[in-house]
Formats: C-alpha cells, structure tokens, sequence
C-alpha cells in the first residue's frame, strides 16, 4: 500500500504572522497581485490588514471581491477575467473557504485555460501544470483551504456543489494569524468550527485513513473538541488560537485521505438552499456519526478519550451514542441549530437532497457503504 501526503512548501503561525506576506511576495519576484476577498471583509476591515502590508512595501496590487459565501462557476469566470485584464502574475486569498476555494480556481484556470467551463474541473482532474501561484490567509477556523488540495464550487445552472480535487490547486505558502480571525461573529466562530470537527472526525474514520493522519485528526479534534466553545462564546484569546492550528491540523489529515457523507449532505443543502456550509455539516454531523458507528466502534472509543470521555466499560453501541451526544450536546451550546425544518429546509425535498448526496465525490469514502434510501433516512432523521 502506498499513501501520499501533500502539504504546503511554506506556512507561517501566530499572532502577527500576516506580516510576512510581503517577504514571501518580494523573494519570490511576483510583480503583480490579485487578492481575492469578499465584500463584508472588505467592509469591516479585515481585508485592510493585509493591504496595508502590501502598501507599505510597494507591492502592486488589484482587488476582487465579488464572491458568495457558497462561490459559484459565475464568480470565478469573473474572476479569471479580472485577473487576466489586471496582468497578474501571484494570487493572495484573504477569507474563509468561499474566498480560498475561488481563489484557487481562479488560478487553475489561469494556466490551464482549457478548462475555462469551469465545470470540466469536478471530480478528481489531472490538470497539466500547477496554477498561478497562491497565498492562503484564512480569515476562518474551520474550512482549512489554505492546506488542501480540495474546493467546491457552486454549478448554479444544475444546483450542484463540485467538488474539485486538483494537487495543483494547493497554496504554495499558507500564513495562519489568529488575530485575522479574533473578531469572527460568534455564528461564523462556532459554524466554522463545527467545520473543522467534521473534517477531523470523518476524516479518522473514513475508508482510506491510515497512520499519519490519523495523528493529525485525534490531535485536531481533541484541540477542537476543548476549545471551541472558549473561542467561539468566548473569544479567549488562546482558544482562538489553538482554534487556528486545529483547523490547519485537521485540513492536513482530511485533504490526503478525503470524507463522508456529512459532506456529501451538506453539499446538496448548499447547492439547493445556500446553506452556509459550517451549519449544514454541525447539523448532520451527529445523525452520520451514529450511522456510520455500527460498523467502527473502536474509532468512536478513540474518538472519546480524544475528547476526554470515560469510555471504560462501555459497550459498542454505548460507546458510539457517547460520542454522538458530546457532539450534539457541544453543538446545541454554540447555539446552532438541529433540524433541517430549523433553517428552513422543506421536507418534500429530502429524497432530492440525498438524489444528489450519492452522487457527491465524498459519498465513497464513507466508513459504511450507504444507499439513497440510508441518505434520505438520515436526512429525515436531522429534519
């Protein structure tokens, strides 16, 4: 059996560590960048902390912004056009996953335009070359963009998530500073994190997990698991920042062995429903987790005393339900919401949802093989 593992060339940690993307812009020789943001960071200043560091060091630069929180094939054609009028030769992302993952196709495409349908690049695509180099600072605790070499993409004419799994893809430096994501409203803090629970979680138990990552996910989600709350409710300053480095320690397990059917669910309520993607997978993450334990007990019994749960003398069954209801119980004092009816989702459309859920890339990589039938029970179950 061969694994493989890829990570970054280059990532910064700590407070202030926003500072180096100028060093990291004048070695490397780019000449011209692209940041690419979204509006509300543009708004409430985020974004300027990082500009700021590029005009203080000459360093020319155009900006785009038009991005939805679920970014779709629209905003990244706009944004190869934008790039390709502005002669950008190097991309910095600034935001959560929605800004990242545009970002990262908008460099594929730029040097690989025959995959300008940006539709061609689903699934697991064999680019030719590496894209337009990137720089990732995430703005969230929660999607790891800045370290995988997956995005997702919106197909708005089919009501599709995509998910793209491209090795190009990955930033060649990532720069993780909690002090740009200190002020996430509370929603976005705790959605974000239930995140990075998700990906480390399916992560440990999907079907291709192996040794390094599962160090990587049982570090990540006990990390997770003890300082959420602390920095979401809180906003103590170390949660916030063990909250950073778990999220960048879970996207580095998950993005080299892939996930489950909590994503695959979630993707289908974005597509059809623009549910925020933190929210979506926080909400099913306990129904899966209690499928998915029948058939691997003894990574719940892990799972546990990563969180810090007495899992002595339990049986298998109980042992999965403990987990299942930390999760539950850690969900419900972030204040996010349980059922699918809660965020409005209509109950004639489940069998569509998970139509489409057992088509999703993630769907395979599940611990227990699932049919519609299993998805659309479990969508019922959350509703």
């Amino acid at each position: 059996m061969v694994n493989r593992i890829m990570l970054n060339e280059t990532s910064y940690f700590g407070r202030g560590s926003r500072e180096k993307v100028a060093e990291e812009i004048l070695n490397r020789g780019y000449q011209k960048i692209l940041v690419v943001t979204d509006y509300n960071l543009m708004d409430n200043g985020l974004v300027k902390m990082v500009t700021d560091i590029l005009d203080n060091n000459g360093i020319n630069y155009c900006t785009y912004f038009h991005i939805k929180q679920n970014p779709t094939v629209n905003n990244v054609k706009e944004g190869v056009a934008f790039a390709g009028e502005n002669g950008i030769d190097a991309i910095v992302a600034v935001g959560g996953g929605s800004a990242i993952d545009t970002a990262k196709a908008i460099s594929i495409i730029m040097n690989n335009p025959e995959h300008n349908e940006v539709v061609t690049l689903e699934g697991a695509v064999q680019t030719r070359v590496k894209g337009v180099p990137l720089i990732a600072l995430p703005t969230t605790a929660g999607t790891a963009a800045e370290v995988t070499i997956n995005y997702v993409i919106t197909d708005e004419n089919h009501m599709k998530k995509m998910v793209c799994v491209d090795p190009h893809d990955i930033p060649v430096c990532s720069i993780i500073d909690p002090d740009l994501m200190q002020g996430m409203p509370q929603q976005l803090a705790a959605a974000t994190g239930m995140d990075a629970l998700t990906h480390a979680m399916e992560g440990y138990i999907t079907k291709a997990g192996w040794l390094i990552p599962d160090i990587f996910h049982i570090n990540a989600m006990a990390l997770i698991y003890k300082n959420l709350e602390k920095a979401a409710n809180d906003k103590d300053n170390i949660a916030v920042e063990k909250m950073a480095y778990a999220q960048y320690i879970a996207g580095m397990g998950f993005s080299n062995v892939g996930l489950g059917i909590v994503h695959s669910m979630a993707h289908s309520l974005g597509a059809f429903f623009d549910t925020p993607h933190g929210i979506a997978n926080a909400l099913l993450l306990p129904h899966v987790l209690r499928f998915n334990g029948e058939v691997c007990p003894d990574l719940f019994r892990n799972m546990g005393k990563a969180f810090g749960l007495n899992m002595k003398g339990l049986s298998d069954k109980e042992a999965v339900e403990e987990v299942v209801e930390a999760v539950q119980e850690l969900s419900r004092r972030l204040g996010v919401p349980q059922h699918l009816r809660d965020i409005g989702i209509p109950e004639e459309m489940l069998l569509a949802l998970a139509e489409q859920a057992i088509n999703d890339p993630c769907t395979p990589g599940n611990p227990r093989d699932v049919t519609v039938d299993d998805i659309h029970n479990i969508y019922k179950e959350a509703y």
